[in-house]
């Protein structure tokens, strides 16, 4: 059976409900004898939660030319733009909440929740997801517990082991310095992060229904690329031809600045070209993990789809749990389609707020 997001388990006739319940028997046995237990998440866990989903309808990016919102020579070429766009990714995702599927998987990654089901175990969530929503339903269902937040600085140097959520993307909250000399790093959740960017979240929207053609700039030397993007960089005209009257260009000094140096921030998330955040870290607790769920993704792009491949080589039990069937379900041991927001907190016997 093919589900939508509007569609609830609830509604798939008795005799599909045994056999899910059939398969979420066989799973929690699977994970009653894990010992490393590793979550790949990705824009499907967050649909419940009014996040649009990168490939699915409606989604984000399919109304926009992805590559000239989400690259680094995007960023050089017009930061106006750039990041008029991720204000408005700042703005949507941080008005959402955390969904029954967020509240799950952050009640799991409490040991003593966990090893009711899995004893022993150690979990990890890696998701590629930037919305932060998954780092907020953790540090509430931590708060729940009276259990410090496993992203304070004094829990962290306590910690040992492997962390409990490693977002491979960035957090849309998050800023880094474009100073080679700086390059600080910090997590800014105020809304809006500048002035000048106060209400250009509508304008943005507006112009997600009138897609732009990705503009293609004079082709440069290597020296004359540089020296281009240092001139952009510290405020020099906008290129002609990259500005539209629903994009206005925003004087660079105006723009989200650092607070060490006072140069040009970016957004500090994964574009297009980027290598994820924390990769070697992800890769070595993929490497030793037994047991995979992979959670509302399609994991076609890499280095994620290589993650299910890999725990299988070396043994371990795949679980997938998505709205709709997906090209990489044949390598999956088990497959649950439905919402994740009721798929998550059912098969991992936990209840949410």
């Amino acid at each position: 059976m093919n589900y939508t997001q509007e569609d609830s388990l609830s509604d798939v006739p008795a005799q599909d409900q045994q056999e899910i319940e059939s398969k979420v028997r066989a799973f929690r046995e699977t994970l009653s004898t894990a010992k490393r237990i590793v979550v790949l998440a990705g824009a499907g866990l967050s649909a419940a939660s009014g996040i649009p989903t990168f490939r699915g309808k409606g989604g984000v990016w399919r109304n926009h030319d992805a590559l000239s919102l989400s690259t680094p020579a995007a960023f050089i070429g017009n930061p106006s733009r750039i990041w008029q766009f991720h204000h408005y990714l700042r703005e949507t995702m941080f008005k959402a909440k955390p969904n029954p599927a967020h509240e799950a998987l952050a009640l799991f990654t409490i040991p003593e929740v966990r090893h009711k089901l899995a004893p022993g175990s150690s979990f990890t969530l890696i998701t590629q997801n930037i919305d932060g929503l998954d780092r907020r339903a953790i540090e509430q269902a931590y708060a729940n517990a009276g259990k410090p937040s496993p992203f304070s600085d004094a829990d962290q140097q306590q910690r040992s082991g492997d962390p409990v959520l490693i977002e491979m993307h960035g957090h849309i909250g998050g800023v880094r310095c474009t100073n080679y000399q700086c390059m600080h790093r910090e997590l800014n959740l105020d809304s809006p992060i500048c002035p000048a960017l106060a209400g250009t979240e509508l304008l943005v929207a507006g112009a997600s229904e009138r897609p732009q053609p990705a503009q293609k700039g004079p082709k440069r030397t290597a020296a004359e690329a540089r020296a281009w993007a240092e001139a952009r960089l510290a405020g020099a005209t906008t290129q002609a031809g990259n500005s539209s009257d629903s994009d206005p260009d925003i004087p660079v000094e105006q723009l989200p600045r650092c607070k060490k140096c006072g140069a040009l921030t970016r957004p500090d998330v994964v574009w297009f070209t980027e290598v994820p955040q924390q990769i070697e870290e992800v890769l070595r607790i993929v490497e030793n993990a037994d047991v995979c769920m992979v959670v509302g993704t399609s994991a076609v792009v890499h280095p994620a789809a290589t993650f299910s491949e890999t725990v299988k080589k070396h043994g371990g039990k795949v679980a997938v749990f998505n709205i709709e069937p997906g090209k990489r379900d044949s390598v999956a041991d088990f497959v649950f389609l439905g919402p994740c927001e009721e798929l998550i907190p059912r098969v991992l016997a936990v209840g949410t707020a």
